[in-house]
């Protein structure tokens, strides 16, 4: 299946948000790298759920029965869209970050003083946070560099990772720069040396499908508020590993896989809404089975969010005084998310020119996007960071062709 203009102009209907205006003009949301907007029929899923089952779990009483099933139906339609054996191997959480938190300390306690743990210098802090604070219990952090044309140094991977390694922790893709990194080498030294593989595919699942079993991965985090969902965190635990950690759990909760990690009560109407949101995407793809559907769904719904990407890299390429981090879109290794700084003399804060595309009805992020380390290398945080675009499956040519023409004005062209 092909997902071109026909298909985006279609799916728009389904998205309330789009028909906003901003100083009447209509908004272009050009923000999903930081949070997607959501379709009539995940909203429409969690409203159903405050109205018709809204209970607590394991209750002898039917709504509390249809509470279990919406949170059982969450896991399963996770689990397909990852390509998980199992929906024992997906966990929830508030967020991806709260997850990961939960995870190191589950993996520390089974840790000793001098064991290593490597990250890069290109992952969300939330990929580098809950690793880095294990310091405090004699855990040695090794960083892998960061190139200048914004992607990891391969030999410098092979170096950190030795004997000592116990956990590999390394970004998918890039939140700030759209790169694309390459996991099957982290998998390879990993492995190598008996080493865990944590994952973060937080801006990588919104674009890409996943297979977690022929990635081989260990862990996997994701959150579905990027791929047009509610706010929801998403663990993949590769079978029987979850269960075998310590994790931190009141005596009351389930030791078992996936349950073990999950403290308290989930959001079940955002559950119901998880799974209406893995319904919608495979809308848009062709096949029998749902795994089918979401498949050629993320690869037709991936080929007009690179063309888009595409097009506008090349324009504001064109644009004097413009500068645009990251790798090249014919390296192959790109998500469809550009980011730039205006280097006009004196340098335009990313700030200052985010406000006015704002000011346009243009929805885009500066910053470092808790991406804070990758900013502080390629050393743009003095000037405020960099300038975000990111295309979802919504946006139209014409949207990308107002951005491009308000950023030149922004730049003085």
């Amino acid at each position: 299946m092909s997902y071109d203009e026909s298909e985006c102009r279609a799916c728009r209907s389904d998205f309330p948000a789009l028909s906003r205006k901003i100083n009447g003009l209509p908004i272009a949301y050009f923000d999903g790298p930081g949070g997607t907007q959501v379709p009539g029929s995940v909203i429409e899923a969690i409203a159903q759920y405050y109205r018709q089952c809204n209970a607590n779990t394991h209750g002898k009483f039917v709504t509390s029965e249809e509470s279990d099933r919406v949170i059982q139906a969450a896991r399963e339609a996770m689990a397909t869209m990852l390509g998980a054996p199992s929906w024992s191997c997906i966990s929830f959480g508030a967020n991806m970050t709260t997850l990961n938190f939960s995870l190191s300390r589950a993996i520390v306690r089974d840790l000793h003083p001098g064991d290593e743990i490597v990250i890069t210098a290109l992952d969300h802090e939330a990929n580098r946070g809950p690793w880095l604070n294990l310091r405090e219990r004699g855990v040695v952090v090794r960083e892998v560099a960061l190139r200048p044309d914004g992607t990891l140094d391969g030999d410098d991977m092979a170096a950190k990772v030795g004997p000592r390694t116990r956990v590999v922790a390394v970004g998918w893709a890039s939140n700030a720069l759209g790169t694309v990194n390459d996991v099957a080498l982290a998998r390879e030294l990993s492995r190598r040396h008996g080493a865990w593989l944590v994952v973060d595919a937080v801006h990588f699942a919104p674009h890409f499908p996943i297979d977690v079993v022929a990635a081989d991965v260990d862990f996997l985090l994701c959150s579905a508020y990027k791929f047009y969902g509610p706010h929801v965190g998403v663990l993949y635990a590769r079978p029987s590993l979850l269960a075998s950690l310590h994790t931190d759990k009141l005596r009351t909760q389930d030791d078992e896989a996936p349950f073990c990690i999950e403290t308290g009560t989930l959001n079940h109407a955002a559950l119901a809404g998880v799974t209406a949101a893995v319904e919608y995407r495979s809308r848009w793809g062709k096949g029998a089975t749902l795994r089918e559907r979401l498949v050629s769904a993320s690869e037709a719904i991936a080929e007009w969010e690179h063309s888009l990407a595409r097009r506008y890299y090349d324009a504001v390429t064109a644009i004097p005084a413009v500068r645009i981090w990251g790798p090249g879109f014919d390296s192959g290794r790109r998500a469809p998310t550009v980011s730039i700084t205006v280097d006009k003399k004196p340098a335009k804060p990313a700030a200052e020119v985010a406000a006015f595309l704002g000011s346009q009805g243009l929805a885009v992020w500066d910053g470092h996007f808790y991406a804070a380390r990758a900013v502080e290398v390629l050393g743009v945080a003095e000037q405020g960071g960099l300038l975000r675009t990111g295309m979802s499956m919504y946006n139209t040519l014409e949207e990308v062709d107002r951005l491009v023409a308000a950023i030149a004005v922004a730049a003085g062209a």
